[in-house]
């Protein structure tokens, strides 16, 4: 087996440069086992956050050849990739990461799309101690935003533009469209450049037949990427890939790769046409480019210049940022959501309650409010940051279901949202939000109740905590009039006491309380009490929550 491809940090990195800090910075690493390939990068952490690559390693391992013909890994597969692991573990331990929070190892759509990934992902862990997390695309896009977001911010051109961020990977097609800093849409097609050359291989077709028969099947899944240039509309075109960084250091040999390339989609043209005159034999020779590199090229070539032509660009702009850069970064920040992809994910769920004609300023304070609770209760729910971004897209979301029918309002909420995208949410996530909008009303959840039964039991609480304060904030806005602000809660002894300052009358929301909080006491423990003001005979006796 060869050798690891290896780099270190003598080369340019798409990362800032750690800073100075009295804490010393920990060493952590990602690997990535893609289509492929198996990556790893290595790098210092310092206490603010910021990241520095150290090294990178890179291992061929021709995973999707298995998956994306067989729909399972071989067992011959299996045990190269744990050669390549193990490997890797001894590099790790040259680094002193050994406890299980330094080190994340993520497969994408090969691993993901095998029918055997629970006997891939069992091995892997027997054999070497790493556990394996096969990421979804949601999450795929989360953190290819994260890996390439300095970069559109350092661009002033890229910041205040529509910009479409295409990935051509092996086995599928990543796309994101950021406009403005902010993302608009987000994609995962099912086209990747190994994929194709897998499947038309298998037709055994003629040099020059295949490329026609590529180029079909490209215009076919790809073409809805137009709908993302409007007529009239500025797009710039971000590309991230192995392939297109090729493309782009054939024109620009002294391309820094923490900066943008740029690539003229004429020199693009020119480059694709050669490639696939090309045997892969030949480009290996010609580029001296490994076999597995030589093979999804031409696919993956005549993929960006064909989503380039659809968006009517005369140039992209190439990034040297990867799911690493992205996984890396979250690293440095704990691991946690922080506001700005909170937000991103947000303005998503607004952008989806529009396509269904729902009363966003109703959702959006009635999440307001939510979220209120959510931090005024925290002592008492015990749910973490990221329970309460899907309690406040529960409550944005729990009225969709109005745009199907007004029987069975809040069945259809849950089955449209648990069918739809949120950027940067995968199955599961989407799952709990859709559950706690079906429960905003009517029924509290039952073992019987489909996709509500099938979640373990802290799961199956964290939904009980959620819909119980949903229902509370539903009815603080039952006059859908805005009017209730801020609240406060105070808890005297099996009584939750809510003060809602500035508002002279109650009795609508009161009266609505007694009917939503059932289910709040049933969760709880407590009952429900909601007031203009605080009475005296409070003080010195409630505790704060």
């Amino acid at each position: 087996m060869p050798a690891p491809t290896s780099s270190n940090a003598n080369e340019p990195a798409a990362i800032a440069p750690v800073s100075a800090s009295a804490a010393p910075p920990r060493t952590v690493a990602v690997i990535d086992i893609g289509t492929s390939s198996v990556r790893m990068a290595i790098a210092e952490v310092a206490a603010d956050g910021i990241v520095r690559t150290l090294e990178t390693l890179s291992q061929g391992v021709r995973l999707g050849k298995d998956a994306f013909v067989r729909s399972e890994l071989s067992r011959a597969t299996i045990e190269e990739c744990v050669r390549v692991l193990k490997a890797y573990r001894r590099k790790l331990e040259e680094y002193n990461i050994t406890r299980p929070d330094q080190v994340r190892v993520v497969a994408t759509t090969a691993v993901r799309e095998a029918i055997n990934r629970l006997v891939f992902l069992d091995r892997v862990y027997l054999a070497t101690g790493l556990t394996v997390d096969p990421i979804e695309e949601a999450e795929v896009h989360r953190i290819t935003f994260r890996s390439v977001q300095p970069l559109l911010m350092a661009e002033p051109t890229l910041r205040e533009a529509r910009t479409v961020i295409v990935e051509v990977g092996g086995g599928n097609t990543e796309l994101l469209v950021v406009d403005k800093g902010n993302v608009a849409f987000s994609h995962s097609y099912r086209l990747g450049a190994l994929r194709l050359r897998q499947t038309l291989e298998t037709l055994r077709a003629p040099q020059d037949i295949l490329r026609e028969m590529m180029q079909t099947e490209i215009e076919r899944t790809l073409d809805a990427i137009a709908d993302q240039a409007p007529a009239g509309s500025h797009v710039e075109l971000v590309a991230l890939g192995g392939d297109i960084r090729f493309a782009a250091r054939q024109f620009d040999a002294g391309w820094a790769p923490q900066t943008l390339a740029t690539l003229q989609v004429d020199d693009l043209a020119r480059l694709t046409d050669s490639v696939l005159e090309m045997s892969e034999d030949a480009i290996v020779r010609k580029f001296h480019l490994p076999f597995p590199d030589a093979e999804t090229l031409g696919p993956a070539l005549l993929s960006y210049l064909h989503v380039a032509r659809l968006l009517n660009v005369d140039r992209l702009r190439v990034s040297s940022a990867n799911l690493r850069d992205g996984l890396l970064r979250e690293m440095g920040e704990g691991g946690a959501w922080t506001e700005d992809f909170r937000g991103q994910i947000l303005r998503s769920a607004v952008e989806l309650g529009r396509k269904y004609h729902f009363d966003e300023e109703h959702g959006v304070h009635v999440s307001r409010l939510a979220q209120q609770l959510f931090q005024a209760l925290r002592s008492e729910h015990g749910l973490d940051a990221r329970y309460e971004l899907l309690l406040t897209l529960g409550a944005v979301l729990h009225e969709i279901g109005l745009y199907v029918s007004n029987t069975s309002m809040h069945k259809h909420s849950m089955y449209l949202i648990m069918n739809s995208d949120l950027f940067g949410l995968g199955t599961q996530e989407m799952a709990l939000v859709g559950l706690v909008a079906r429960y905003h009303r009517r029924a509290a959840p039952k073992s019987t109740h489909q996709g509500f039964n099938t979640l373990d039991r802290d799961r199956r609480v964290a939904v009980l905590k959620m819909a119980a304060m949903l229902r509370l904030a539903l009815a603080l806005d039952t006059t859908r009039s805005q009017r209730v602000q801020e609240l406060r809660c105070v808890r005297q002894g099996n009584r939750l006491i809510i003060t809602v300052p500035n508002v002279d009358d109650l009795s609508v929301e009161q009266l609505a309380l007694k009917q939503a909080g059932g289910m709040f006491e049933d969760v709880f423990g407590m009952k429900v009490l909601l007031r203009t003001a605080e009475r005296p005979e409070l003080r010195g006796t409630s505790s704060q929550l």
